[in-house]
Order: structure tokens, then C-alpha cells, then sequence
């Protein structure tokens, strides 16, 4: 199995990756980390054991993180995902404790025990890897990798056409911190970042039949995605909402979901118009090699994606 930990801001999208990986059986889901980011960390943290509650997984601890950004105050989402960060589906109030430790120390504790097998699931801000690789920069080379739903690079029209950041053309998770960002994306440790262009495609759909499945079925996580799904076409969105996050857990569990390639790129910090960008080289010429290389995200198999999640949220 696969060893992850999955550092999220739950979120109702954020909600279903933690289904999705703690029904895998291809995952080792050791650890939920929350962090400030769709909501502020006191509710991510909650809404992460109302998850794990609701499926019965509390042998899963949960560590609450980073409560802002690193530079910045956090900014408000224009996207809300409800009264309680999660569809409306107004789970019950947990009953599991926290972790004693901070996210980002139960992160630090974990890699140095489990070195070069762990794989961090990023679908929040990087607050939380960041300051670990702050805190502790020689864990940099015991993390096997880095899975992020992370920036937007341009490649179809998805990519700016869904932008969840606050300015044009910036993607919500790097623009909360896009400093967090920056500081993962030059570490050094293997990125794949899956943008906008792949994780808000329209392609990522359900259908009336699946809706009805969800509904119909015993388990209350379907149920819980049915309500999701609800949610958002009554407020004039795509049911890819419900799932953005769910695609960084799709690909932890089987990377030829999504073709990737290298690239060049960069996150910008300043700019009024421009802050979270993720600013891809893409010049045949004069490509400016100081910027970090990382693996994007070119497109997917929704297909195959959505028979992956319909199959594990109705297990």
C-alpha cells in the first residue's frame, strides 16, 4: 500500500478526497492534516472527523494546522460550500479527539518515521508542508512526493475559464498562500501539481443515474455526495465542485489517470492582478531554467476517474 497523508481545508470536495482515500485499498491513509483555507481551521479540522466519524475510520487521526498563511491574512473564498463547509449535509458534531500535535510537527514526526515511503496529498494551501520544510529542511529528501490540486497552467480553457482564486487568473489553493506555494514548488521534492485544467473540467460529471444511485443507496457517504451534487446546481454550478480534490486521490492511486508532463514554472507573490498566479514557461527559447521544474497535469480520463470514485463512495 501506498503511504499518504492527506493535508487538506475541508470543504466539501476536500470531504469526499478523505472518502476516497480512506475507502482505497490501494491507499495507507496514516494521517489527516487541515489547514485555514475553503474555511477557518477550527471547522477544517471538525469537518475532517465528521468525515472519518461518518465512516467509521477514527483509527485515523486527525491534526489540526496552520490557522493563516505564512505572509499574508487569509482572504475570504468567494465560493462558499455552505453553512457548514460541507454541502449543507450537517453531519453530526465529532466525538474523536484531535491529535495532540500540530499538523505540522505530526507531519514532520511521520516522515522522519516513515522515510522516503510517504507521499503528502496537498488539496489546501501548502501552509502546512511549507512550514514543516521550514521548521525541519532535512525532510525535504525523505518525502517521496508531492501530490497537490495546485495552480493553473494554461493549457485549455478550463484553466482560467473555473478560476477559484480571488484575482483572474490564480487557482484558490496557491492564491490563500501563494508563499507556502512557492516555497513547495522550489524544495526540490517531486511535485505533480493537477490544476484547473484537469480538476474543473466539465467532463467531471455525474449523471441522473449516478444522482439517483447516490440518493438511493445505503451509505452515507453517497448520500452525503448526493447533497453535495444538490448544492451546487441549486446555486448555478457544474457537479465538479463537489469533487475538484478527489482528482489528487485518483491519481495517488493510479498516476495513468492523468497524463502529465514537465514545466517550468513559477508562483507570483505581488501583483494586484496577478498574485497566485502560476506562471508557466512554456517558450521554445530563452525558457528560464532558474524557475522550478515540476510535473503538471495535461488531461485525464474522466471516465475512468469517475468510475474509480462511484465505485469506492459505493462500496
Amino acid at each position: 500500500m501506498k503511504k499518504i497523508i492527506l493535508d487538506c481545508d475541508p470543504g466539501m470536495d476536500d470531504s469526499m478526497a478523505i472518502v476516497m482515500a480512506a475507502k482505497s485499498e490501494v491507499l495507507d491513509l496514516l494521517a489527516v492534516t487541515t489547514v485555514n483555507g475553503n474555511y477557518p481551521a477550527e471547522i477544517t479540522a471538525k469537518n475532517a472527523r465528521k468525515v472519518l466519524e461518518m465512516l467509521g475510520r477514527t483509527d485515523i487521526p486527525v491534526a489540526r494546522g496552520m490557522a493563516q498563511p505564512m505572509v499574508h491574512p487569509c482572504p475570504k473564498d468567494p465560493f462558499s460550500h455552505g453553512a457548514d463547509g460541507q454541502a449543507e449535509n450537517f453531519l453530526p458534531e465529532p466525538q474523536m479527539a484531535l491529535h495532540p500535535l500540530h499538523a505540522v510537527d505530526l507531519i514532520i514526526d511521520l516522515v522522519k518515521k516513515n522515510p522516503g515511503e510517504i507521499t503528502i496529498l496537498c488539496t489546501g494551501p501548502m501552509s502546512n508542508l511549507a512550514m514543516a520544510i521550514v521548521k525541519e529542511p532535512e525532510i525535504k529528501p525523505l518525502i517521496a512526493g508531492v501530490i497537490a490540486i495546485s495552480g493553473a497552467f494554461g493549457l485549455n480553457k478550463y484553466s482560467f475559464l473555473n478560476a477559484t482564486g480571488d484575482t483572474p487568473q490564480s487557482e484558490w489553493n496557491v492564491y490563500v498562500d501563494p508563499e507556502a506555494a512557492e516555497l513547495v514548488y522550489n524544495s526540490g521534492i517531486p511535485l505533480v501539481a493537477l490544476g484547473l485544467d484537469v480538476a474543473t473540467h466539465f467532463d467531471v460529471n455525474f449523471s441522473s443515474d449516478d444522482l439517483r444511485l447516490f440518493t438511493e443507496s445505503g451509505r452515507k457517504e453517497a448520500n452525503f455526495l448526493a447533497q453535495a451534487i444538490r448544492f451546487v446546481n441549486g446555486r448555478g454550478f457544474e457537479a465538479y465542485c463537489t469533487i475538484i480534490d478527489c482528482m489528487a486521490v485518483g491519481y495517488a492511486i493510479d498516476p495513468t489517470l492523468v497524463e502529465t508532463r514537465k514545466c517550468r514554472c513559477g508562483v507570483e507573490t505581488g501583483g494586484t492582478l496577478t498574485r497566485g498566479m502560476t506562471v508557466r514557461d512554456g517558450r521554445h527559447h530563452f525558457v528560464w531554467e532558474q524557475l522550478p521544474e515540476i510535473t503538471i497535469g495535461v488531461q485525464a480520463d474522466y471516465g475512468r476517474f469517475l468510475h474509480l470514485l462511484k465505485e469506492l463512495v459505493l462500496k
